[in-house]
């Protein structure tokens, strides 16, 4: 069962997803606490969008272990992957939106076991003939991550339907733009 300081955390993170540049004030009111509980759990935005990046921090690691990176091709290790982070996607949005309230160092610290499994799975997929060798596996990853914060953002404002994020993800990753 999550504590209230992660029910807090999960509703604050909800709406600064849809309201970025929210006043602790406007997230205290739209989560139903006082300003003063809030702050009691996070000491200024600044904590709030730390605690954030901790939580989704966790989710990516817990999509990982879902989509077993290391499992069949690397392109279904890819798909599952994607469908896997659906549920941290809108947490990679709001980071992506606020990255100027994070602590650099930090957050690489943070993501570098992450990154790096991913990275792996992209290695194995140049080396197996299933991805391109011209883009670094790096690249590749950093590219994951915006695609899922972009689609996070775009189902978030209705611009596209919500039921499209796996299928919009993978065909760009695995074939780009080009009709041929």
């Amino acid at each position: 069962m999550a504590s209230d300081r992660e029910t807090l955390l999960r509703a604050a993170a909800d709406f600064l997803g849809r309201r970025p540049n929210a006043t602790q004030d406007e997230i205290a009111s739209a989560v139903g606490v006082s300003r003063a509980t809030l702050h009691r759990h996070f000491a200024g935005k600044p904590a709030l969008i730390a605690a954030v990046e901790e939580l989704a921090i966790t989710e990516m690691a817990h999509a990982l272990e879902v989509a077993r990176l290391h499992d069949d091709s690397a392109v279904e290790a890819l798909r599952r992957l994607i469908t896997a982070c659906r549920p941290v996607s809108p947490y990679l949005a709001l980071l992506y939106s606020q990255s100027q309230e994070l602590d650099v160092d930090q957050t690489l610290k943070g993501w570098a076991d992450i990154d790096a499994e991913i990275t792996v799975l992209f290695k194995r997929g140049q080396r197996d003939g299933e991805f391109r060798p011209d883009l670094t596996a790096a690249w590749l990853t950093e590219a994951l991550y915006s695609l899922v914060a972009g689609a996070a953002w775009a189902i978030q404002v209705g611009r596209v339907a919500g039921r499209e994020f796996d299928h919009m993800i993978t065909d760009l990753l695995l074939h780009g733009v080009l009709t041929s």
